[in-house]
């Protein structure tokens, strides 16, 4: 059977391939294209360390960027294409979660320098095991994305190389704060058990020294959005009534029943329910947004 992935990058290779057949339908194929540099980003999530970075020398543009969206829904327009073809460095997620990016890429025979953060993160699955895929919440590799980043746009505009290298100096300090404050905050939560329904925050919670307490099989059902099977949806309810856990940090841009029924056992178990999302809410940064989710976590696990 296939991944929810899987079934995305099918849906969405279909979805370049209409688009290409109708180029121009929203009137973006007629555009000019932009002067200077240009990074397109697959969600508001690298959008955003790129601005960090870019600054004014380049023009950045993410293609997901609607707070309230799933990215495993997203279906790629005439737009995006074009945005794409242009692009002098492209930043994907990679591991499957944005394949729509270099379906797109490839219909577009794009020239850009493609940086696959999965690939820069060097992080590879365990024996038998997925890779979890989200791993903007791991701040060594927003560091190494950040980091490739500047060397390509460097490349790309020499005469502006002081200038993405002085953003990336603030870029990296912000995030040594963050570490810092990650360090600090795994000192008091070490050990602390916790659930999740996803593993959209599995290396923050991992740095934190979180244990996570989450029958596998239920966060790999809800993450494919398969059925739970019935015995491993008492497991983890049992989580909540029994007071096995003391939070619970799920991903709020997927619902479904049997997650509803997990956040409300926690909530009426008094289990502190924490709310995480995989792309970047309105008005905030990277750095902002993920020490927020640090604060968050460790409040709920200090209780």
């Amino acid at each position: 059977m296939l991944s929810r992935r899987s079934s995305l990058a099918l849906a969405t290779a279909l979805a370049a391939t209409l688009a290409l057949g109708a180029c121009g339908d929203d009137g973006s194929a007629s555009a000019e294209a932009p002067e200077g540099l240009s990074v397109v980003a697959s969600t508001n999530v690298y959008g955003s360390i790129a601005s960090s970075i870019a600054g004014d020398a380049a023009t950045v543009t993410s293609i997901i960027d609607d707070p309230s969206a799933d990215p495993h829904s997203y279906e790629a327009s005439t737009r995006t294409q074009l945005e794409l073809s242009r692009a002098t460095v492209v930043i994907e997620n990679g591991g499957g979660y944005d394949d729509f990016v270099d379906t797109m890429l490839n219909a577009a025979d794009s020239q850009a320098t493609v940086l696959n953060a999965v690939e820069i993160s060097g992080r590879t699955a365990e024996a038998g095991e997925e890779l979890n895929e989200h791993v903007w919440y791991d701040v060594e590799t927003v560091r190494k994305v950040a980091q490739a980043l500047e060397d390509e746009l460097a490349k790309a505009s020499p005469d502006d190389a002081g200038t993405f290298e002085a953003n990336l100096e603030t870029f990296e300090a912000g995030l040594d704060t963050l570490e810092q404050k990650i360090q600090t905050a795994a000192a008091t939560v070490q050990g602390r058990p916790v659930a999740i329904t996803e593993p959209v925050p599995g290396y923050l919670l991992e740095a934190l020294g979180a244990t996570d307490a989450t029958p596998e099989a239920f966060s790999e059902a809800i993450e494919e959005e398969t059925d739970v099977p019935a015995d491993v949806l008492q497991e983890t309810l049992a989580l909540f009534t029994q007071h096995q856990v003391q939070a619970l940090v799920h991903n709020e841009q997927t619902t479904g029943p049997q997650t509803e029924q997990v956040l409300a056992a926690a909530r009426d178990n008094g289990i502190a329910v924490v709310p995480v999302t995989e792309t970047l809410p309105e008005g905030k940064d990277w750095t902002t947004w993920m020490t927020e989710n640090v604060d968050a976590i460790t409040a709920a696990l200090s209780q």
